[in-house]
């Protein structure tokens, strides 16, 4: 309880010295003007009682004591909440069941490896504010902005092909990742986005630049991921949208590549906020002021019946 203990104001210590002083020169002479008897209660018994000494001298050591302020510091961290603001925007359209993207386990398909390679992505992310998009022939907000690691990665886990139609909006997804980062007001907003087909012109409702311009003026950056064989994603469409977004186009046509895609951008927007050490100082002067003042109220109750004995 009391592990390193220290006090505020240890030079008060002195002040003792001041009590001896007065214990060795100072005579009680008021008390005889005030109280004709004070000269008979000063002496005797009271004057010699060890008990009394101790306990006037116990009350003036633990005021002396209290006045000193004894303390000990208690640090703590608060965990910062100033990272990016970064938006997963992740295609589960139906050509995302494609399997053999893990040489290491063909039967996993290509969402499977993509949402174990997210939540480690999201995992490494502790002081960023993360949101999910999910998109296929529409596109919806899964999560909205959270620091909370574990309920974003369970609703990744929970994820499935098809759950946002078969087809691809590709464009509208990245406007839906726009809408979810522009009411935050952090200066560092960055969006994720992965693919693995073209855009279908039919379903997609906003057109490429409509969503472009929509990034550029909330001041998002963009990192397209296009995965699988090169002629199965637009290429050409996400090395526009990094560049128009000030970020970078990436592709991967298998699990490892995909793993390394995600480790560069960790790396590229790697938020340097170191958490914020805190002391919070308990301080223990109750502890000898109550003691002194027992013992002074017991050495008042123990003199005054002594002297009237």
């Amino acid at each position: 309880m009391f592990d390193g203990l220290y006090f505020e104001f240890p030079r008060l210590l002195f002040v003792v010295f001041f009590f001896i002083a007065c214990e060795t020169l100072c005579r009680m002479k008021l008390p005889s003007i005030y109280f004709p008897h004070a000269r008979e209660f000063m002496q005797g018994s009271v004057s010699s009682s060890k008990t009394l000494f101790l306990l006037k001298w116990l009350g003036i050591v633990m005021m002396i004591i209290a006045l000193m302020s004894p303390v000990t510091d208690e640090p703590y961290e608060l965990e910062p909440k100033d990272g990016y603001e970064i938006a997963l925007i992740l295609d589960a359209s139906q050509s995302m069941g494609a399997k053999g993207f893990d040489a290491s386990d063909a039967n996993l398909n290509r969402f499977d490896v993509v949402k174990s390679i997210v939540g480690d992505f999201i995992r490494q992310r502790e002081n960023d504010n993360i949101g999910l998009v999910v998109f296929g022939e529409f596109s919806f907000i899964a999560s909205p902005l959270t620091y909370d690691e574990n309920i974003l990665n369970r609703i990744v886990s929970q994820l499935y092909i098809g759950m946002a139609g078969k087809y691809t909006a590709l464009y509208e997804s990245l406007a839906q990742g726009v809408n979810l980062l522009k009411m935050t007001e952090s200066k560092s907003k960055v969006a994720i986005l992965l693919t693995d087909g073209y855009s279908t012109k039919e379903i997609d409702k906003i057109p490429l630049d409509v969503a472009l311009d929509m990034a550029k003026k909330e001041g998002i950056k963009v990192y397209p991921i296009g995965i699988g064989l090169p002629h199965e994603y637009n290429a050409k469409a996400l090395n526009t949208i990094a560049k128009e977004t000030g970020g970078i186009a990436y592709g991967a046509s298998n699990a490892n590549e995909l793993k390394e895609v995600y480790k560069q951008i960790d790396a590229l927007e790697k938020s340097e906020i170191q958490n914020e050490t805190f002391t919070y100082i308990k301080y223990y002067y109750m502890y000898p002021l109550f003691l002194a003042l027992i013992s002074l109220m017991l050495y008042v109750y123990l003199r005054n019946k002594r002297g009237h004995a």
